[in-house]
Parts: structure tokens; sequence; C-alpha cells
């Protein structure tokens, strides 16, 4: 199930799932974060890879996206572009579980599931 949110023209659209949500707010809490960074670096076969670290403090040129009350989602300018409209969801697959990405600007992805490319 997808979480809902308030769309306002211009500003950033990151969602998650509740099993996302549920996951990103135990290891918040654990971290004492305050949030989550959504960024990628190059990397991979297919060009981009997905990083997400524990924010203490926004970064300048962070832009915050309130997920509830206790969850928030950051992405800095460079990255927006490349992950805006991205669903977070925490998946179970066999004996491993992860956050999973569903980008609607990934134009493909390696067999591998690591990196992802892009036509911007």
């Amino acid at each position: 199930m997808t979480s809902v949110q308030t769309y306002v023209p211009g500003s950033p659209r990151i969602a998650m799932t509740s099993s996302a949500e549920q996951q990103a707010r135990r290891e918040l809490l654990r971290e004492k974060a305050r949030g989550l960074r959504l960024g990628v670096k190059p990397s991979g076969c297919s060009g981009y890879k997905y990083v997400l670290e524990y924010v203490h403090a926004p970064a300048p040129g962070d832009h915050e996206v309130t997920i509830t009350d206790d969850v928030r989602v950051y992405v800095d300018d460079k990255s927006l572009p490349l992950v805006n409209g991205t669903e977070i969801d925490y998946v179970t697959e066999g004996v491993n579980r992860f956050f999973k990405f569903r980008n609607p600007n990934a134009e493909g992805e390696c067999g591998c599931g690591e990196s992802f490319s892009v036509s911007v």
C-alpha cells in the first residue's frame, strides 16, 4: 500500500509503501537520525546506483519530503532530477530484505538490479 501525499507543483515527489515507512522508522529510531537521504552515484554497468544515508542535519541544497511526522526523505539538487517520483518499497526476497526503488525516470536496469540508466 502506497502512502498518500499532497502534491505541490514544483516540489519533489518521493513516496514510500507502508512496509518501507515502517522499516525506515525503525532504522531512524535506532540511528537517532532525522531522516534518510536518497541519492545516486555513478556506478555499475547501467550508469547510476541508489544510495541511502542517514541524515542527522540537512545539508545545503537538500529538498525535504515528509512521508510522516517521523519519517523524512532528503534529496540533494543533483540527484533530484534522477529520482523525482520514485516510490521506495521494503521487500523480502528469499532470506534477503532490502529497500527497492520504483523509479519512473529509470529507462533501464542492469541484470543484477544494482544500477539503472536514465536519459536526462
